[in-house]
């Protein structure tokens, strides 16, 4: 395999149109030049030069090697510093995963501001359930994920980062006889229909409600239609039942629904960042500003709501 030092050779004999000015360029002996040429030739199976009496000219076959060469120490320098970036964390492509609990507008500020700090990054937005992300991103298929609390499996390829919990609502048909309400407590919707349900195989938001609901004495009872993604909010404002979801999916809801806060104590929807046990500098960078934008947007809605 030719080495990138005769490839520097050959390029300026090329451009110098002989030997003599590029050894002189290259600021090496022209018997060195010349066998380091020799080699390469030997090496690559066919001749680059004809030797004329004034100097050098490529041969055809050597015209076509120079065109594919051309820009072979470019190309490597660029791709020595975008593995820099990226060990930096700086460059590379982020693939994010997020919940339907936790929507995108949430991440949001987060991703502005990674964007503003790390230019050369992109990042590869996806939604998946709380235990699909964990999956996986334990396969390496993801760099970073968002999940909503809790989760019925583990495993010792992914490692959690928590949240700061976010206060329940109960989201309301804009017509209902509690919309009015300025609070709730959770047993207080005992009768009412739920527009989402558990799954038998996952956790999350929903298993989050109806672990609530049973320590309160009651199963929720399912609405005439129900959905485990952002849609339950459109079947609220439908008339088809209610929904308890956290204080940052109000952002998503179209007009027609009326929240209100629940008063209970443990009220609370806990939420985490999910990493690899080793994750990439790139993730471990967006992390870490989540843990802080989000931390402080929750201490805001606190002090709001005191």
């Amino acid at each position: 395999m030719p080495t990138l030092r005769q490839i520097r050779y050959f390029l300026a004999i090329g451009a110098q149109g002989g030997f003599t000015p590029a050894a002189a360029a290259l600021h090496v002996a022209q018997p060195a030049l010349s066998r380091q040429m020799a080699l390469l030739e030997d090496e690559l199976g066919f001749a680059l030069f004809v030797r004329e009496a004034r100097g050098v000219s490529l041969t055809p076959a050597g015209r076509q090697f120079r065109d594919r060469v051309a820009n072979i120490e470019q190309s490597l320098q660029t791709a020595i510093e975008d593995g820099r970036q990226m060990s930096r964390g700086e460059a590379g492509v982020l693939r994010l995963l997020h919940s339907s609990s936790l929507p995108l507008e949430r991440l949001l500020p987060c991703i502005r501001q990674f964007h503003d700090g790390t230019p050369s990054a992109r990042i590869d937005i996806d939604r998946l359930s709380s235990e699909q992300q964990l999956a996986e991103i334990a396969e390496g298929k993801a760099d970073i994920g968002f999940i909503r609390l809790p989760v019925l499996r583990r495993t010792d390829d992914v490692a959690l980062r928590h949240l700061a919990a976010e206060r329940l609502v109960a989201a309301l048909p804009a017509r209902h006889p509690l919309a009015g309400t300025s609070s709730l407590a959770l047993a207080e919707l005992a009768e009412e229909r739920f527009v989402s349900a558990v799954h038998r195989e996952r956790g999350g938001l929903a298993r989050c409600v109806t672990e609530l609901c049973l320590k309160r004495g009651f199963v929720p009872r399912l609405a005439p239609a129900i959905s485990r993604k952002t849609s339950m909010l459109t079947l609220v404002a439908a008339g088809f039942g209610i929904a308890v979801i956290p204080d940052g999916m109000q952002k998503l809801a179209s007009p027609g629904i009326a929240f209100v806060p629940l008063r209970d104590d443990d009220a609370v929807a806990a939420s985490a960042i999910v990493l690899p046990a080793a994750p990439l500098p790139l993730a471990e960078a967006f992390a870490s500003l989540a843990e802080g934008l989000l931390g402080a947007a929750a201490d805001a809605a606190k002090a709001r709501d005191f």
